[in-house]
This record gives structure tokens, sequence and C-alpha cells, in this order.
């Protein structure tokens, strides 16, 4: 028996599914769709997609798929305490990264440019994109048919252009309403997850040191604790123990802001939930100041250390001339590929020609779309 808030998320009462099917016998419409999710092809493709580092930079640092299960860790712990759907949080937290482009956001961003007048290219959108259409598994419907609560998840952000093309999913940003409350928790999940591990991958990687982040409170706070508490541990240990203080407040604040925003909202279910004015699920106010001081120090001290920057230029140029050669003959595709190029061009002109090279590119791995690239432009390669 769940023991759930009467504003969670119930499976039993969920929205459906695009394709209505027969209930699940020995698990819950949220099971369902975290276990299509796990053995889905998106899914396994994002253990070699970047989060930071390009993936063969080294064998320990972070992939998609790796913070993808450890978004989905914190969101259970945080959903646990707050009595929400774990399931659903687990299930939109290992798919929220599916329509990641490789290399991370400098491959986004070049996509993104890539299809600037064929529509643009939203990470987000493309996820629901995958999950919807691009995944090819069973017989009765294209996609994994997921329940409208697990999509309503992964569409963290869409522009109003695509909210019109996706029926009532969309109409959330047309409405500006909020999502569910495990949408909203699985979100900062994700925030708490990456902020954090990039600190160990940037240490790891020698980007930034220990010196550097005494400067960030939320860091300091925690680093004096352990200092003082275990004056002799290694600095490895110290770093991990510091990264996991630091995860453990930011969940601790997010668990005890978000009982005080229930509570005072007065809300009682789900429907009430979307139709609050703001989110519920939420730091307090000097959490977020800790927090926002926090992504400053990565965005000016990591991101934008020269030897990412450098990467990113590559992953850019990589993404950049696959589309342009893609688009301009699209015989070059995989037959594959080329067959549904043709298609949707039939369809859509060259907006759907765009679009599926698009697709394919955003489907690549990093070392996939390294060796594709090797095999367009490099003479010594002729297959």
């Amino acid at each position: 028996m769940l023991n759930l808030a009467p504003y969670a998320a119930n499976p039993e009462h969920s929205l459906g599914r695009k394709v209505p099917e027969a209930p699940p016998e020995h698990r819950s419409e949220y099971q369902r769709d975290r276990d299509r999710i796990v053995h889905c092809t998106g899914f396994r493709r994002l253990e070699y997609k970047t989060q930071v580092f390009v993936n063969h930079e080294g064998d320990l640092f972070r992939t998609r798929l790796t913070h993808s299960i450890e978004v989905a860790q914190i969101g259970r712990a945080i959903a646990r305490a707050l009595n929400l759907n774990e399931d659903l949080t687990e299930a939109i937290a290992l798919a929220h990264d599916i329509g990641h482009t490789p290399f991370g956001h400098a491959g986004q961003d070049a996509l993104n440019s890539c299809m600037s007048e064929y529509g643009g290219f939203e990470h987000n959108f493309q996820s629901l994109r995958v999950l919807d259409i691009l995944e090819e598994k069973y017989a009765e419907f294209e996609g994994l048919n997921l329940t409208y609560e697990t999509r309503e998840g992964i569409l963290k952000h869409c522009s109003r252009q695509n909210a019109k093309t996706i029926g009532i999913l969309g109409e959330r940003f047309i409405k500006q309403q909020q999502p569910g409350l495990e949408a909203q928790l699985a979100n900062l999940a994700d925030e708490i997850a990456y902020n954090n591990h990039d600190i160990d991958d940037g240490l790891r990687a020698g980007f930034i040191d220990t010196t550097q982040l005494l400067q960030v409170n939320l860091y300091r706070m925690q680093h004096d604790k352990v200092m003082k508490l275990y004056p002799e541990l290694s600095e490895r240990r110290q770093i991990h123990e510091v990264i996991r203080r630091m995860i453990n407040h930011l969940v601790s604040d997010l668990i005890e802001t978000s009982q005080k925003n229930l509570a005072n909202s007065g809300v009682k279910t789900i429907k009430e939930v979307r139709h609050s004015p703001i989110p519920l699920i939420g730091f307090s106010s000097e959490m977020q100041k800790l927090s926002l001081e926090l992504k400053q120090f990565l965005r000016n001290n990591l991101y934008s250390h020269y030897r990412v920057y450098r990467m990113s230029n590559k992953a850019k140029n990589i993404v950049t001339r696959l589309f342009e050669t893609f688009i301009s003959d699209p015989g070059l595709l995989p037959v594959e590929h080329f067959q549904k190029s043709k298609k949707m061009e039939s369809e859509n002109g060259i907006k759907g020609r765009a679009r599926a090279v698009a697709d394919y590119i955003a489907g690549m791995t990093d070392r996939y779309a390294i060796a594709e690239h090797s095999r367009l432009f490099d003479p010594g390669q002729l297959t």
C-alpha cells in the first residue's frame, strides 16, 4: 500500500497514456514507465554522452547515465520524505536527459544553431520526441507510450511554439501552470546533483582546486566542519565528505522548505498543485543565494576553463559540420536514417529533412559522433 500524500501523483488516477493499455498486473503504471525507460536504447546511450568532460577523457568522470542515476537517488530520497510518488520521481529522473546531444551543452547549442531556420532544437523537447516517437520497440504503438505524468516531468522547458504541437501536455506552458510535485522535485534533484558532482569532477580533473572553492560559502561551511572533526583525513576522502555533506544540507533544506510551502498553500490535490501561482517544491531564500553563488563559481571557473572551452569548441565544430554535410547530401546518412529523412521531407519539406538529421545527430554518443566525423572527413577512412 502506497503511503502517499493527497497531493502526490497516484498511479490509479493517472491521466493515462496516448494509446490506452490494459493496466499492469504486478507493478504500478509509473513502475512500468521506469522499466520501459531503463530498457530503451536512448537510456543505454547516456553511458557514452558527456556531462562536463568528454567520455574518453577519463573513466571516473560522470556521464549522462551516471548523472541520471544520481538524480534518481536524490529524487527518491526527497520523494519519500515528502510522501510523494517515488516511482514517478525515479522515472522522470532517469529519462530527463535522454534527448541530450553528444558533447553536453556545447553539442546542444551547436545543434540549436544549426536548426534555427527549421524550428530550433530543445533537448527537453527532444527527450519527449525520443520517448514518444523515435524509440521503436513495441508492436502496438510508437515510442514507449509513457503516462502523462512521466512525460510532464520530462518536459521541464518548452517553447510556446512547440507547446502548441503536443496537445494537452503543452497546455501548462501556454496557460503558465505548474507541473506535478514529482516533476518539480526531479528538476531540483537534477540541480543538486550536477552542481555538487561537477565540483567532484572538476577537482579530479585539476581544473579547480579546494583553495578556490573555499571562497564559496556553501563549500566552506561544510569544509570547516569536516576539518574540525577529521583534521587528518586524506584529501580525496576530505573532498568526498564535504560534497556529501553539501548534498545532505541542500536536500534537508529542500525537504523542510517544501513541507512548509505545502502546509501554507493548503493544496489537497494535484489539480490544486497545478493551479498554484508558484512552485511548491523549493529551497529557502538563504539556500537559493548559496546555490546561486555556487553556480556562478562553476560557470566562471570550471565551465569557462580553457580546456573545457577548447573541447566545447571542437564539439561544436563536429556537430555543425555533420549537420551541414547531412542536410546538403542526405545520401551520406546510414540507410535507415536516409529512409527516414526521405519520408519526413515528403511530409514537411526541408524542415522534415532537417529534423531527421537532427534526430540522427542528437542520438549519437560522443565517440560515435567523433568516429562519424572521421569517417566522413578523414581521407584515411574509406567507410
